[in-house]
This record gives C-alpha cells, structure tokens and sequence, in this order.
C-alpha cells in the first residue's frame, strides 16, 4: 500500500509557475534570476500558508541549477537532482523558533565561510526569524550586511513588526498577499481532478473561505473533508466536517428577518446554538453575509470573494433585500458584536439584535394609512363668506346678523355670556355701502395685564379654534371668527378639580405648588407660582395646559390659564430662648399672664 502524503507537501509548488496567488513576487525574483541581479539577503513576510518559504526553496533551487531554462530550474542537473532528494549542500535551513541563541547564530556564521561544492551559492533559509533573541540579532548583523560573495540570506516571517530595523534595512523586503478565495478554489479544483474527488462549487468556496487566505490551511481542510465524505464532497457534508455554518443558514436568515419574521428567526437561532455554534461565531458570519450582500448590489460586487452559482446567489438576494434594511442590519449587529465580549448574556443580546433587526424591515414593509376626509369635516362657512365676484348693487336677500359678545375680562366675576343677538337685516338699498353686510369680527380690546401672564384655549378640534388660536397668537386685534364661552365652565371645573389637580402633578412635577392652589373664576383658570422662573416654565406650555385642563373638565368652549408670581416669605423658626419665649407670647397671649401669675422662670 502505497504511503500517504498530506496534499500540503504533495502538491507543493516546485515551479514559480505552479506558485498560487503570488505573481507579482514570482515575477520580480525571475527577473532578478533572469539578469543576474541578485541581493545577497532577503526577507519574506506575510500570512501563514502563502508560499513564502516554498518561494525560498525554488528561489534557491534556480539560482543554483547548471542548466537553467529560463529563470527556472532544469530538475536534471546534479544541483537540481540533489535538490530534490533533500541531499543538497548548498541549501541550509535553519528553524529559529527553536535555534534562537546567540550560539545557534555564531554557528550559522562559521558555515557562511564554506565555499559550496556544487552550484554557484550557499543559500540559507531562517524560517520565524523574528523569533532571534535580540543578542542573536545583534551578532547576525555584521555578517547579514558584508557577507561572503557566495552567500544569500532568505529570512522568512510572519511577524515583520517584531524584526528590529538593522535587520530590516539590510534585506529586500518582499511581502505575501493572502490567497484569494478564487485562487484558492481553483487550485483546490486543480487537486480534485488529478485525486479523482467530485466536488461542487459551493464546497470549494466553503474550505476557501475557511481557510482565511491560507493555502496550506485550504489543502489540510480538503484532505480533511475527503476522508469524510470519500471521492464525492457534498456541500452539507463539507459544512459539518468543517464545523462552519453553511451559506444557507444566512440566506434563511436575511429573509426572514427582511419580512419582519423575527419569531422564526430566534427560533432558527434556538437551533444553531444546538449544533454548538456560539453566538459571536454566528453573528460575525451574518454580518459578513449583510456586507457581502450590501457589495453585491452594484459595481462593487468585485469585492465579494465568491465564484460560479453562489456569487449569483448573492446578486439575487442583494437585489430583493432593500439598502435601507442592510444598511440599519450590519449597523446594528457591528454594535451588538462589540458589546458581545463583555455581555452577561449574551444569547439575550443577539435575540434583542435580531428583533431590532426585524422591526427595521417591519417599519419599512409598513403602509402609511392616511386619514379618510369624513373623519375630519370643515364647518360651512358659506353663511359668513361673502363672494367678491357678486355686483355691491345687486340686491341681496334678507340674512340675519350674528354679533357674538365679547369676550369677558379676566377680572370679571363671575364670568357671564351673553348670548348673541339676531339683528334682522332691512331691506337693501341702492347706496354701495348699505348694500353688502360686512363680515362680523370679534372686536379687539385692550388686555389687561393679568391676561398679559395667560393663555386662551377653544376646547374642540374645529376650524374656527385653530383659526382663533393663531390669531391670538399672532396678537391681530379682531379675529374673524365667532368665540364661544362655556356657560357652566366654573361648575364643570369645579367638579373635576381633584382629577385635574392630580393629573396635571403627574405629568408635571416641577409645577406641583401651581396645580395645588388652583382657582376656577368662570372660564378663567388662576395659577400661582412663587418665583418668575416657574411663570415661564408654565407659559411655556400654557397651551397644552389649558387644553388638558378642558378635556378633563368636558369644557367646549374658551378656557383662558392666568398665571400670577406670588412671592412666599420665608419665616425664620426662632432659636434664642428670648425669641422663643416671644414667639409662644404672640401665639398665646394668655401664656405670659400664666408665666406672671405662678412667678415661673422661662429658662
């Protein structure tokens, strides 16, 4: 039985051009192969898994090949052979995770010295240089800036931050991008046929992206997800090897909480934490799904690491799935994953984010119902308008005249209406001015300067309330709308002055010394407040005031709120036995005749 080989090491590149996802690096070491303009050190750095020692190996292999083709190696010279039977002498790699001692370092410089037998150069390799002890460093700076004409210095690393800058100033530095998820995927398709293992695009796409743009993490996944599912890799089979949750739970997700479904959307979520999922893994997988989908919805599309069937998936979706609601989703779960680390319960957290969720697409899937016009009729008017089409001369037919009374002045007391008088209208005459009625209007008088402190409200929702509020607002001097007084205003105050005064403290504490001196003088409501700071606090909402105040009384009618600063004298308790003594005097008068009569000493 023939012995297994992992598909890292089967298939590890022994070409630049079987190099997956680096061509801008393999392009600028063939060229520098190419006219032999070649530095005598070098650092890789980037991810794990990415080619960066397999880059050094070639690199190493070309320079020394007999008979290059090219920028490549021939693989039949003795330097090629020797090479690839792992017997070279002219390749020396050293793992400075564990050889990262000063000794380890002044070894390494002694073998420098020694001029190679085959080949041209002595190639050395360091992987995990960062992991030098900064003595080791130190030593290795010397040698690493002036060494021997034969020899070439490949440090590798993935960790670049951690190389002091000596070091770093004397290497060409050379940095790895990640794998992209169609590379990698092509390069898996690649193994699948020459394995003979049927494989699907979405299972491809699912270890791609798993592996986080590391190739030699890809190719463990793969083998991993072989000796699962044999020659055949089914998606489902892939996604439970692989402990990942499949594309289709975030695609049931976005559409149940796109409808405002979100009782199924916590209990979906009731099931992911069954197969183990935690909670973090399950939120940063459908924010990468709404931001894949936000992509997907434009030019932008490119950014999205998907192929074949799965990346029109994601282009359908995204065109069904309103921005607004993508937009407000990966706002909301970007703030919930913060939270996350530091939350006590942290299921409660993400079932909370998923119902905000989808109370964005509820709010947004929601028709405006807009009011029937019968629910608000408008007065007729027709009796009090005069058409300026009409002739003056034209002869009218008789109407009576409606002269409403004036208003009562807050000092009335008690405040009584007189009813309006109907004025029989004569017979029109020729004369202009005697031939059209002029529209009656509510004189204006003088306020006085208690009225000044108040506010005059009409209860009811009609025109001629909002037309004699904005009057009285705008402080015209006539408005042309006839105002109605409540005959029994005082009475229907007074019988419900426990529940306005109790209503009015609930809602508004600040005022409570106001509402509980309350006076009712006809349609006039007196409030009395002990500083001018709470006089234009309740101005302020003197409106809202006196329109509560109606309600809760069944006043329809005008309802005036007059407020008067009424200064409360702070009294002083008396502490000095003398003042005390005089104070029980002014109280009881008949306590000093018992003090003389029985001769009693007041201390």
């Amino acid at each position: 039985m023939e012995k297994f080989i992992v598909s890292a090491r089967k298939y590890r590149p022994a070409t630049f051009a079987s190099v997956v996802g680096q061509k801008h690096i393999t392009s600028t070491l063939k060229n520098a192969i190419e006219r032999n303009q070649l530095a005598h050190a070098y650092l890789f750095c980037g991810p794990r898994g990415v080619g960066k020692t397999t880059c050094a190996r070639i690199f190493a292999k070309a320079i020394n090949c007999l008979n290059p083709q090219g920028a490549e190696a021939c693989n039949e010279c003795d330097s090629c052979r020797s090479f690839n039977e792992g017997r070279s002498l002219n390749i020396h790699e050293l793992d400075a995770a564990s050889n990262n001692s000063i000794d380890d370092i002044r070894n390494l410089i002694e073998q420098v010295r020694v001029i190679p037998q085959v080949g041209h150069y002595s190639v050395f390799i360091i992987d995990e240089v960062h992991m030098l002890s900064t003595a080791a460093f130190n030593a290795f700076l010397k040698t690493l800036e002036e060494p021997p004409q034969h020899a070439i210095f490949i440090l590798a690393t993935t960790e670049k931050h951690k190389i002091i800058p000596t070091i770093l100033s004397r290497c060409q530095i050379y940095d790895f991008n990640r794998i992209r998820v169609e590379d990698a995927v092509e390069y898996l398709r690649y193994i699948a046929q020459n394995e003979g293992v049927t494989s699907d695009e979405e299972s491809l796409n699912l270890i791609a992206q798993k592996a986080d743009g590391g190739m030699r993490d890809a190719l463990s996944m793969f083998d991993k997800a072989v000796s699962f599912c044999g020659a055949k890799l089914d998606y489902h089979s892939v996604a439970a090897t692989l402990n990942v949750l499949d594309y289709d739970t975030y695609f049931q997700f976005t559409d149940m909480l796109a409808k405002g479904d979100y009782i199924n959307a916590l209990l979906e979520f009731d099931r992911v934490l069954s197969r183990g999922f935690s909670g973090q893994t399950f939120m940063n997988g459908l924010n990468k799904h709404i931001r894949d989908l936000l992509m997907a919805k434009g030019p932008a599309i490119s950014l999205i690491e998907y192929t074949g069937a799965l990346l029109e998936r994601y282009r359908t979706q995204a065109a069904e799935s309103a921005t607004e609601f993508l937009f407000g989703a990966i706002a909301l779960l970007t703030e919930a994953d913060a939270k996350l680390n530091i939350s006590s319960n942290q299921r409660l957290l993400v079932e909370l984010t998923l119902m905000k969720i989808a109370a964005i697409a509820q709010k947004k899937n929601s028709v405006l119902t807009l009011p029937v016009a019968e629910e608000y009729p408008l007065p007729d008017l027709n009796a009090r308008q005069v058409s300026a089409n009409k002739d003056v001369a034209q002869p009218q037919a008789p109407q009576p005249v409606v002269v409403p009374a004036a208003m009562p002045r807050a000092s009335q007391q008690p405040c009584e209406v007189q009813q309006p008088t109907v004025v029989p209208t004569p017979q029109p005459i020729v004369e202009p001015a005697a031939a059209q009625p002029a529209p009656t209007t509510t004189p204006a008088r003088p306020a006085s300067p208690k009225e000044t402190e108040g506010s005059s409200f009409i209860a009811g929702g009609s025109l001629s309330s909002l037309l004699y509020k904005v009057g009285a607002a705008n402080g015209e001097g006539e408005i042309t709308t006839e105002a109605k007084i409540d005959i029994a205003s005082e009475d229907k105050l007074e019988a419900a002055k426990d529940i306005i005064v109790k209503r009015m403290c609930e809602e508004r504490p600040r005022l409570v010394s106001a509402f509980e001196n309350i006076v009712f003088r006809g349609n006039h409501v007196c409030l009395t407040v002990p500083t001018t700071a709470l006089r234009d606090e309740l101005n302020a909402v003197r409106h809202e005031v006196a329109e509560s105040i109606a309600h809760l009384a069944g006043i329809s009618g005008v309802l005036s709120v007059d407020v008067e600063v009424r200064e409360v004298e702070l009294k002083m308790r008396p502490v000095k036995l003398e003042d005390r003594v005089h104070h029980i005097v002014k109280k009881a008068p008949a306590f000093e005749e018992l003090r003389k009569t029985f001769d009693l000493d007041v201390e």
